[in-house]
C-alpha cells in the first residue's frame, strides 16, 4: 500500500514494509492502521464536498487496497467524476512516483511523487504515503488515504454521478452482514497474507500460516452453495476479496510462503476468482505483470535477488467456470455492466491474459 514509514524516529532494527507497517525480527507483523480519516461527503461535513472533476484518485495497479478502489470507480461509472493517476510498480524509500507518466510526472497535479500531495497538506507528514489517496486538485494536497472508507463513500456518497444502471454494492438491507464479513476478511485473509509473508520468526508464521489457510477454507465452504459472496449479486464485500485473490497464486503462494496449495486447486474459491476476472470492472483492471514487479522487486528483504518470476501460467482465469449454476442477478435490479474502460486506462494487453479495448 505504501512506501516505508515517514517517521524519521524508527527502531534501525525495524524493516519497513510496503504496506505501510514495521516488519521487526522475531515479531509478528503489524500494520499501521491510522490513516486520513477524512471523507468526501454530499453535505461536505469534513470540508470536502462530492464535486465532479474537484478529485484525483492515485491508485497503483500493484496494490491490493487500491485495486479495490479501480474496480468500484469502474463498476459504478466515476470516471468521468473522478480522475485517475497510476503511479507504477515499484518505489523508492520516499514514495510512489509516477515513473508511467510522460516526464515521470502526473499530468494534472504536475508531481514527481505522490508524497508532494502528502506533504502539500502535511508538511510533516509522519506515516507512511500510501495508495489508494484522493487529492484535492485545486489544492494538490491529499484529502485522505482511508483504504477503507473509500469504497463505501463512492457506492454511498457519489450517487449522483452514478452510471444508469450502476449496482447498489452497499445495499442497507445488507450493510451490517457486508460490515462483519469485510472485518474478517481484513483480519483473516486481506491483512493476513502479509501477516504470513512477514512473519518474523517459524512461531510466528505457522500461526499466521494456519489462521490463513483455515480462513480460506471457510470461503470455500461459503462460495459453494451461492455465486457471490453475499448470494446473487456484486456488493462491496466481492470488490474487497478479489484483489487478494487474483494476487495469491502469482504472489501470496510463494513470495510469502502461503504454500499449503495454490488457489487454482481450490474449486470454489477458483471458480469465483475466474467468474470475477471475466465480469467487466474486475479482471480488466488487473495488470499481472505489474503485480509480481511490485512485490518480487519492492520487497527485499523476502526477495533480496529482486529476480521477478516468470510463472505461473494465468491464462486459466479465461477457462470455463461453473458459477452459473448458482441463482444469480449479478448487477442487481435495473443494473448493468459497466462500458469497457477508456482507452487511456486499459492493461497494457501483454500484462494480462484479459484482452480488453477500451472506449
Amino acid at each position: 500500500m505504501s512506501t516505508e514509514q515517514a517517521s524519521s524516529t524508527a527502531d534501525s532494527t525495524a524493516a519497513h514494509s510496503t504496506e505501510g507497517a514495521y516488519v521487526r525480527r522475531g515479531k509478528p507483523f503489524d500494520r499501521d492502521m491510522n490513516y486520513i480519516s477524512d471523507r468526501i461527503t454530499l453535505d461536505g461535513r469534513d470540508g470536502w464536498p462530492v464535486e465532479a472533476g474537484r478529485y484525483r484518485l492515485i491508485a497503483a495497479r500493484a496494490c491490493p487496497w487500491a485495486n479495490r478502489t479501480l474496480i468500484s470507480r469502474r463498476l459504478l461509472g466515476l470516471e468521468d467524476a473522478i480522475s485517475v493517476g497510476m503511479p507504477g510498480p515499484t518505489h523508492d524509500k520516499r514514495s510512489w512516483t509516477f515513473d508511467l507518466d510522460e516526464g515521470a510526472v502526473d499530468p494534472v497535479l504536475g508531481y514527481e511523487r505522490l508524497q508532494q500531495a502528502y506533504f502539500a497538506r502535511f508538511p510533516d507528514y509522519p506515516r507512511g504515503i500510501t495508495v489508494p489517496a484522493l487529492v484535492d486538485v485545486p489544492s494538490k494536497a491529499v484529502v485522505t488515504n482511508d483504504f477503507q472508507q473509500i469504497t463505501l463513500d463512492f457506492a454511498t456518497e457519489w450517487t449522483a454521478f452514478h452510471r444508469e444502471g450502476a449496482p447498489d454494492l452497499y445495499p442497507e438491507p445488507l450493510r451490517e452482514e457486508i460490515d462483519a464479513l469485510n472485518k474478517w476478511m481484513l483480519h483473516r485473509i486481506n491483512n493476513a497474507v502479509y501477516k504470513v509473508g512477514f512473519a518474523g520468526d517459524q512461531e510466528s508464521y505457522e500461526q499466521e500460516y494456519r489462521e490463513l489457510w483455515a480462513a480460506l477454507d471457510e470461503l470455500e465452504e461459503r462460495l459453494s452453495d451461492r455465486r457471490y459472496l453475499m448470494g446473487e449479486s456484486i456488493t462491496e464485500a466481492d470488490v474487497r476479496l478479489f484483489p487478494t485473490l487474483i494476487r495469491f497464486d502469482p504472489v501470496y503462494f510463494g513470495h510469502f510462503k502461503a504454500n499449503r496449495q495454490m488457489l487454482s486447486t481450490m474449486p470454489h474459491l477458483w471458480n469465483y476468482t475466474k467468474d470475477l476476472f471475466q465480469t467487466p470492472g474486475f479482471g480488466d483492471t488487473v495488470d499481472l505483470q505489474q503485480i509480481k514487479r511490485h512485490y518480487y522487486y519492492v520487497h527485499e528483504d523476502i526477495n533480496p535477488t529482486q529476480v521477478v518470476p516468470l510463472g505461473p501460467d494465468m491464462s486459466t482465469l479465461l477457462d470455463p467456470h461453473d458459477r452459473d449454476r448458482f441463482a444469480t442477478n449479478t448487477w442487481g435490479e435495473g443494473g448493468t455492466a459497466p462500458e469497457a474502460p477508456y482507452a487511456a486506462e486499459v492493461v497494457d494487453p501483454a500484462h494480462t491474459p484479459l484482452h480488453v479495448r477500451g472506449r
